[in-house]
């Protein structure tokens, strides 16, 4: 069976995040867009602990927790009227998750990594959390920071605490906190995590690269490339925007971390969101309105051409940088993986509505989940004729041509999102 898992969000006690977000949203639009598996974000929270213990309970797939029954009942933030849609949608599962920042020195820079890590249980979860007190404070961020705590350093502490615990190395090509980012990169896994680099399976390749970028670099070869949405609300164009599909005959825990530690005992692909709409993918200065190809930067010398700074460098642009294949290298019998945008974006841009949380958005959104189930559903599977039966001609044909990358897409760069042009 495939399971459709998003393993790194955030709760509202990170900054920058919705404040609205809780368990029971999260829940509940984790079904709508069709994910089985989310991680519970920031559970190195003090707050944010507590109310995971509370509200999620483990049932029979062992290290998978789900919402207790009398929390179901709970109506909030109740944007999408669908609430016959989650009585016949499969309850999605959570898994203890959360990401830390890493802020040290070593003997060639200052580093600034972002980490995920995976627990199997409440148990190992506790051991953790009482790990990282000893570090400094955790109560003030969901992504706590720790300082003179380097990734090799990291990872043999929280495998003394338990081999079950998947430390995974965040939005590896982001310019200030990826492990490739041109800001704070390594240009090899090994020089981050010396001999701890045994312990490092999955990668998480974030929103700006997908994985024919990500195959350009032959020394990625043996790991997995793990898709998640580092989503900062529950909202359907924020969860779930990416994700990691694994084929498993049931869904544990264990069977996840297995299938990501080898590629072929249940890893199946990625949903991934076109990496031109990530915020990183060409080179760019935000503040001068520059947005450029990594060709055109190079001919400036990297220079913003209206005040003369560095440009900030882009995931495109580091990928070439560390290539060792061609650009157009394709991969022999690697996984699949599929290219969308949220539903949201799509219908905003055929009906020219700036705002996503839009009433008349949600209000076809509604009716297409009220058809078709979810969303994944709806962006991979649902028949342009039948969509038609439900929307527009011009939103149905919209959608179809997104699902075979009949569109055109504005890059992002230097923190701003790309925009969907032509479908």
């Amino acid at each position: 069976m495939k399971y459709f898992c998003d393993l790194h969000i955030h709760s509202k006690y990170s900054r920058g995040t919705s404040k609205n977000i809780t368990i029971e949203n999260l829940s509940k639009y984790a079904k709508i867009k069709g994910l089985n598996i989310l991680g519970t974000g920031d559970f190195t929270h003090p707050e944010w602990f507590l109310q995971l213990k509370e509200k999620l309970e483990e049932r029979e797939e062992k290290g998978v927790y789900y919402l207790k029954k009398q929390d179901t009942q709970n109506k909030l933030a109740n944007y999408c009227n669908t609430e016959n849609i989650e009585e016949k949608t499969q309850e999605t599962g959570f898994v203890f998750q959360t990401e830390i920042s890493l802020m040290y020195s070593d003997a060639i820079k200052s580093r600034k990594i972002h980490i995920v890590i995976l627990s199997p249980n409440i148990p190992i979860t506790e051991q953790i959390n009482k790990y990282f007190s000893s570090k400094g404070r955790m109560d003030y961020d969901g992504r706590p920071i720790f300082g003179k705590l380097p990734c090799y350093q990291l990872v043999a502490d929280l495998k003394k605490i338990s081999d079950d615990i998947e430390i995974i190395p965040a939005h590896i090509w982001t310019p200030w906190f990826g492990l490739f980012g041109s800001k704070s990169g390594f240009d090899k896994i090994e020089d981050a995590f010396l001999d701890q680099t045994k312990h490092i399976y999955g990668l998480e390749t974030g929103l700006s690269s997908d994985p024919q970028m990500n195959h350009q670099i032959s020394c990625l070869d043996r790991y997995t490339l793990i898709s998640c949405s580092d989503a900062h609300s529950y909202y359907p164009w924020r969860l779930g925007r990416e994700a990691t599909i694994f084929d498993l005959e049931n869904i544990s825990y264990k069977n996840i971390i297995n299938a990501i530690r080898n590629k072929n005992n249940g890893y199946a692909g990625t949903i991934e969101v076109d990496p031109r709409y990530g915020k990183y993918y060409f080179d760019g200065h935000r503040e001068c309105n520059i947005n450029i190809s990594p060709k055109e930067a190079i001919e400036n010398n990297n220079i913003c051409p209206v005040c003369k700074k560095i440009l900030t460098i882009g995931v495109l642009h580091r990928v070439r940088d560390l290539a060792d294949r061609d650009v157009n290298y394709v991969a022999q019998n690697k996984p699949v993986y599929y290219t969308l945008i949220p539903l949201f974006e799509i219908i905003a841009r055929v009906k020219n509505i700036s705002s996503l949380n839009s009433k008349t958005i949600w209000t076809i959104y509604n009716k297409l989940i009220t058809s078709f189930g979810n969303e994944y559903d709806i962006l991979l599977n649902v028949k342009e004729e039948d969509l038609k039966k439900v929307v527009e001609p011009d939103l149905a044909t919209s959608i179809v041509n997104i699902r075979n990358k009949n569109y055109s897409i504005l890059e992002g760069s230097d923190g701003v999102y790309g925009k969907l042009e032509k479908m």
